[in-house]
C-alpha cells in the first residue's frame, strides 16, 4: 500500500513527528521504520534523563527557539499522558576565576532565551543548594528536571498505532529513490529496506547517527558528516548519593561543543557523574572495544574531522586520557565536589551523540534540517532534542503538511 508519508527513524524526535503529525492530520497514512527491534534503541535511550532549560544556546537560534518551546509541550505532554517527571532545577558552579565571567554571561543569555527564576549564587550560599558542592559561584536554574526519555518514547509510540499510524520494527532503510510522475511535480519516493520497497508521496528521517547516511541517499552532494563521540558514565555508590541532591554543573567551556562533566540525579533512581567526550569508533560504538573499521575509516578521512582534531587536540587528549583513567575522572569530579574519591565511582553506562561536522571543520551547534524534492531531512539534532522534540516534530510536521 502506497504511504501518504514515511518516517525514518524510531528514536524521540521520528516518534514526536509522528505524533504530531497524525494528530494535525487524522486520516494521514502514516508509516515509521526502524531499523532496530524496539524503538528508542541508541540516543533516545541512552542519554542523562535531563530536562533542558534553553540556558545555554545563542537566543533566536533553532536550538533556543525549540528548546523552550518543547519544554512547556513536554510537560503538558507528561502531565496529560501520567508520564513522571520531576523539575527539581540545577546549580552551575564556577570554579575559577576566569570562569566568573562566563557564568554571568550564562545568566544574561538565560533571560534573553525568556528563563525566570535564574538567581546568581555567592560562594558562602552554594551549600544551600548543594551542601557537598565548592565553588567560587553559582547560578540556579530552576528549569531544568529529569525524566526517562523512554516513558515518553513508549507513550508516544503507543498513540500513534492508537491514531492509525504503523511502526515496523527491523526495517533498515538502504536506499531512497526519487521516480517522477507523469502528470505530478512532486513525484514519488520509493523507500527501500532491507525486507521490502515502500512508496510514499514524502520522506522525513530522523535517522540520528545514520543520518548523513541516510540524507545523502538523496542528497549526494551533502557536505556534512556524523561524527560519533561516545560519552562514558560512572555512577555514584548508593552509600554517596548523599552527595548530590540534584543537578550539579560546572561552566562550560565556550570553545569545546560539550558541556563537561556533571554530576545527575536519574528518574530511575541514583545519580551519575559524567560524560566524557570521546571519539567512538563505530557509530553504534558504547564500548571502547566496539570498533566499525569502515565507519572508522569514514571518520578519520573527513576534512572536518581531521581540521576537529587538530583544532581540540589537548582538549581531545584529555577526554581520552579521562576515559581511561578513573583517577583523572574524578580528578575533574573533584572540582565540583572535592569529597569525591575513586572508591565513590563504579561503572556506568555510556551514550554517543551524534555530531554534524562540516567540511571546514566545524561542530555545527544548531539543529540542521535538509529539504529536498524527496522529503525532509534532519541531519543534527544533538542535545537538547529530547526536551525539543514535541516542538521540533511541530516545526517539520508543518514543513511536511504545507508539501502534502
Amino acid at each position: 500500500m502506497k504511504q501518504d508519508l514515511i518516517i525514518i527513524g524510531g528514536g524521540i524526535v521520528g516518534l514526536a513527528t509522528a505524533y504530531t503529525l497524525l494528530r494535525s492530520r487524522p486520516g494521514l497514512k502514516l508509516l515509521l521504520l526502524e531499523k532496530e527491534s524496539q524503538i528508542g534503541r541508541h540516543q533516545t535511550g541512552n542519554n542523562s534523563g535531563v530536562i533542558h532549560s534553553g540556558l545555554y544556546y545563542q537566543p533566536g537560534s533553532l536550538k533556543a527557539q525549540n528548546c523552550i518551546e518543547g519544554y512547556h509541550k513536554l510537560l503538558k505532554f507528561c502531565d496529560e499522558h501520567e508520564i513522571a517527571y520531576e523539575v527539581c532545577g540545577k546549580i552551575v558552579v564556577a570554579t575559577e576565576k576566569d570562569q566568573l565571567a562566563l557564568l554571568k554571561s550564562l545568566y544574561e543569555r538565560g533571560q534573553l532565551n525568556g528563563l525566570r527564576g535564574l538567581k546568581p549564587i555567592p560562594a558562602e550560599a552554594l551549600s544551600e543548594y548543594e551542601p557537598h558542592v565548592a565553588g567560587l559561584e553559582g547560578l540556579w536554574v530552576p528549569q531544568t528536571g529529569i525524566i526517562n526519555y523512554m516513558d515518553v518514547a513508549n507513550t508516544l509510540a503507543r498513540l500513534i498505532e492508537e491514531m492509525g499510524g504503523e511502526i515496523l520494527l527491523e526495517e533498515k532503510v538502504v536506499d531512497i529513490k526519487a521516480r517522477a510522475r507523469a502528470t505530478a511535480t512532486a513525484g514519488t519516493t520509493i523507500v527501500v529496506t532491507e525486507q521490502e520497497t515502500y512508496e510514499t508521496d514524502l520522506v522525513i528521517s530522523c535517522a540520528g547517527l545514520y543520518s548523513d547516511q541516510v540524507t545523502k541517499f538523496t542528497e549526494p552532494n551533502l557536505d556534512i558528516r556524523i561524527i560519533p563521540f561516545r560519552g562514558e558514565y560512572y555512577k555514584l555508590k548508593p552509600e554517596k548519593e548523599y552527595l548530590v541532591k540534584n543537578l550539579i554543573y560546572p561552566v562550560p567551556d565556550p570553545n569545546f561543543p560539550f558541556l563537561g562533566v556533571h554530576f545527575t540525579r536519574m528518574k530511575t533512581g541514583g545519580v551519575e557523574a559524567g560524560p566524557n567526550a570521546v571519539l567512538a569508533m563505530a557509530k553504534e560504538g558504547y564500548k571502547k572495544t566496539d570498533i566499525n573499521p569502515s565507519e572508522l575509516i569514514n571518520t578519520l578521512r573527513w576534512p572536518g574531522f581531521q581540521k576537529i582534531a587538530f583544532k581540540y587536540l589537548g582538549k581531545g587528549l584529555g577526554e581520552m586520557y579521562r576515559s581511561f583513567s578513573k583517577q583523572a575522572f574524578t580528578k575533574a569530579l573533584q572540582k565540583l565536589i572535592p569529597e569525591i574519591t575513586q572508591n565513590d565511582l563504579i561503572p556506568g553506562g555510556a551514550g554517543v551523540r551524534a555530531q554534524a561536522s562540516s567540511r571546514d571543520g566545524g561542530l555545527l551547534d544548531d539543529f540542521y534540517i535538509v529539504e529536498n524534492k524527496s522529503g525532509i531531512h534532519v541531519c543534527n539534532a544533538p542535545s537538547p532534542a529530547a526536551t525539543s522534540s514535541l516542538a521540533i516534530g511541530k516545526t517539520i510536521s508543518d514543513r511536511a503538511l504545507a508539501r502534502l
